[in-house]
């Protein structure tokens, strides 16, 4: 299913100061400055408040630095950071994290409207006093939803008058002084000093008003302008106010019993006390109105990419406004109004925030580490203060609430999860095909300048295949020794002339889809030449990139035409230092499970590989009933041969049954047909060709115990090349 581009409509048009700057400072100047910054001061003390506000506003200034960036280098339409995500990371990383987005800023309008009602019913004001806050909370959220809904002009507009509000109170508070008669708590009702994170988590939600702003992406008349001087503008002003607000307060209340105690604090410092009272319920409103115009259009973008039911994308009117989307969020946020107070709101409130934040600073760094011809932001931040920005968003999630942030990181990895199920393709690209490509450039040196040591070792396969493809048995033995954890390619010869045709392509994607159907993830190499055997020659000369090169190649054993040239095609397999798979033709195809059995004859490089690529079938599901290392033995006796046996299988920690064999004169591959008829694979290992030995000579050599062995089940020819001791894997 494919996802079209968002929605190109114009919504509102506004500008900088309308459309980001008022929203974002309206959210950052609210309830948590009114009601709890004398709370903080209390707990902390002022240098640690301080350093509450400092930190928190850091984390905010470094996300907006990367906002900007961001913003500078697309054409942000409506969703926000949400928009900005699903671009950056693709649908998948942009649901995981959208979803939550939608429900904090959902939750951010149920925090700021029980803020407000907190504020109203313990103001003393005759009538609403002696109210319910939640009753007094859900009537103000209808309110507010009503005005939201209907027209977003008019909602941002009305918060001009709410600035002015604001700044008429902090006015009055920085005019007034100590208040006088103010008697110290009962000791009993002052509650202990809180810690410093327990804090911070409930501060932080005073500077994520950067969101509202952002949200606001597709009503903008110029986004790559006006998010980044909008976004940055309010963050430098909120952090100015907070940092004089403890301070001044500090100066006036020395008191910390007093400010633990009493939420009020400010209203009563303050020169004319009504109008603090007049500044929270307008900034509590403010937050909340920014709030709900952010959520529901996040939900319209999600539903626009297919991400949500089709309803909470339709748009009303001529703006496109998003009125289902704004039930639905307002359900949800009286929902929160009704079950949670302010303080158990903000925590839940933060992580979701800490998350996004997180995210866009892992964007922006990305995207300036990597510096792709398509990242030309007109605002460029350094990589190096984005990575930052990460490090302290996922930093305080972690100190703020451990539990909490993993049961977060969860939720998301399961919306990750779903919506990589749904398969989904958006038509637009995203940065992760470049991300990998990086990680890849940086790991090439090191392993090129790496030993491989042997506790590392994992095949890298080369499955060498005839087309069309119809015997499948190569590809199930790759699927088996991989498990979904190695890399394996699946290469075929095409016929001369054959290559950069269409009908190319489509022989491509058949071998996908043969190989999807066994669960394989495989790539695909298609190469021309004269004829199969100089394109396998070809194959394993020059397949791979820098130290990356396949170290296993698999191929089916030869017609006995073509014997020499499988020869040859062996011996230049073992020259170039990559081990060899033959499987056999006699028998059936791998199946899962029966045993596997391993004809161990105690030295060399083939029996440690044997072994290993067995552990790997039994522990990927192919051998049921497990392993069987099998010795013939001749010239000592069989109880000093399974006493060695079966030390060498308890210190390598591999559960395997033991059978020692006496030859008695018998040749050995009498001795292994006979053994094995119950088995349902059987690994039997290769000598290695003689650096002056004919390919003659070694074909003869192979096609006399491949007929030896006819009749043993599936019989998988192993010769171990690659230069290092596989037993080492066991040690």
């Amino acid at each position: 299913m494919k996802v079209k581009q968002g929605s190109a409509l114009a919504g509102y048009g506004f500008g900088t100061f309308q459309g980001v700057f008022t929203p974002s400072i309206l959210t950052i100047i609210g309830v948590v400055m009114y009601l709890r910054f004398g709370w903080m001061l209390g707990n902390v003390g002022l240098p640690t408040s301080l350093l509450i506000v400092t930190i928190g506003s850091t984390i905010t200034l470094l996300t907006g630095l990367s906002i900007s960036s961001l913003a500078t280098n697309m054409r942000v339409r409506g969703g926000g950071a949400y928009f900005i995500l699903s671009r950056s990371l693709g649908l998948e990383a942009g649901a995981a994290l959208g979803i939550p987005l939608a429900l904090s800023q959902t939750v951010c309008v149920s925090f700021y409207v029980a803020g407000f009602a907190e504020a109203l019913v313990n103001s003393g004001l005759p009538v609403v006093s002696g109210f319910d806050p939640r009753l007094v909370g859900i009537a103000t959220l209808a309110a507010l939803a009503l005005l939201s809904t209907l027209s977003a002009d008019v909602a941002l507009k009305s918060q001009y008058l709410i600035m002015a509000a604001i700044a008429f109170s902090l006015v009055s508070f920085f005019l007034g002084g100590a208040p006088e008669g103010l008697a110290a708590p009962d000791a009993a009702s002052v509650p202990p000093a809180l810690d410093f994170w327990t804090v911070f988590a409930v501060f932080f939600p005073a500077v994520t008003g950067i969101l509202s702003g952002l949200g606001m992406s597709g009503d903008l008349k110029d986004p790559s302008r006006s998010i980044p001087v909008g976004t940055i503008s309010a963050v430098l002003v909120g952090y100015a106010i907070y940092m004089a607000v403890p301070i001044v307060l500090n100066f006036m209340v020395p008191d910390a019993a007093i400010l633990r105690t009493d939420t009020m604090i400010l209203q009563k410092c303050a020169r004319w006390d009504m109008a603090i009272l007049v500044g929270v319920w307008a900034a509590t409103l403010s937050s909340a109105v920014g709030s709900f115009l952010v959520a529901p259009r996040v939900l319209q973008a999600l539903s626009r990419d297919r991400l949500l039911p089709h309803m909470f994308g339709r748009g009303f009117g001529r703006a496109d406004d998003p009125r289902l989307s704004s039930f639905f969020c307002f359900c949800l946020a009286a929902v929160c109004v009704w079950l949670g107070d302010i303080n158990a709101i903000a925590p839940a409130l933060t992580l979701f925030n800490l998350s996004t934040y997180g995210l866009l600073n892992f964007c922006a760094a990305v995207e300036e580490a990597m510096s792709n011809p398509s990242w030309r932001p007109t605002f460029r931040v350094k990589a190096f203060f984005s990575f930052l920005g990460f490090a302290l968003c996922l930093s305080a999630m972690l100190m703020i609430s451990p539990g909490w942030t993993f049961v977060a990181l969860i939720c998301e990895g399961a919306i990750y999860w779903l919506v990589k199920r749904r398969a989904l393709r958006a038509q637009w690209g995203d940065m992760r095909t470049g991300l990998y490509a990086e990680l890849v450039r940086h790991a090439l040196p090191h392993l090129a300048n790496t030993r491989h040591a042997e506790r590392n070792w994992r095949p890298n396969i080369l499955a060498l295949m005839q087309l069309p493809i119809q015997d499948r048995r190569l590809m199930e033995l790759a699927n088996g020794i991989s498990g979904g954890r190695s890399l394996v390619t699946i290469a075929s010869v095409l016929p001369k002339g054959f290559s950069n045709s269409e009908r190319e392509n489509e022989v491509g994607a058949a071998v996908v889809r043969a190989s999807e159907r066994i669960g394989l993830k495989a790539n695909v190499k298609l190469i021309d030449a004269e004829d199969d055997w100089s394109g396998m020659f070809e194959l394993v000369r020059a397949y791979g990139f820098g130290p990356i090169v396949p170290n296993t190649v698999i191929v089916g054993a030869p017609v006995s035409e073509a014997c020499v040239r499988f020869a040859e095609l062996s011996m230049l397999t073992s020259r170039m230092g990559r081990n060899l798979l033959i499987v056999g033709d006699a028998g059936t195809p791998p199946e899962r499970g029966g045993v596997i059995d391993i004809w161990w004859r105690g030295g060399g490089a083939n029996g440690g590989l044997m072994l290993a690529l067995a552990f790997l079938l039994k522990r990927n599901g192919f051998a049921a009933t497990g392993l069987r290392v099998n010795m013939i033995v001749q010239n000592r006796t069989r109880e000093e041969a399974e006493s060695e046996l079966a030390k060498y299988l308890k210190d390598a920690r591999v559960d395997a049954e033991t059978r020692v064999i006496e030859s008695e004169g018998r040749p050995f591959a009498d001795i292994i047909r006979d053994s094995s008829s119950d088995a349902s694979m059987s690994f039997v290992g290769l000598r290695q060709p003689r650096a002056d030995e004919p390919a003659v000579s070694y074909g003869d050599y192979f096609s006399l115990l491949r007929d030896a062995l006819g009749g043993v089940p599936q019989t998988i020819f192993v010769l171990a090349a690659e230069g290092i001791d596989f037993r080492r894997i066991f040690e």
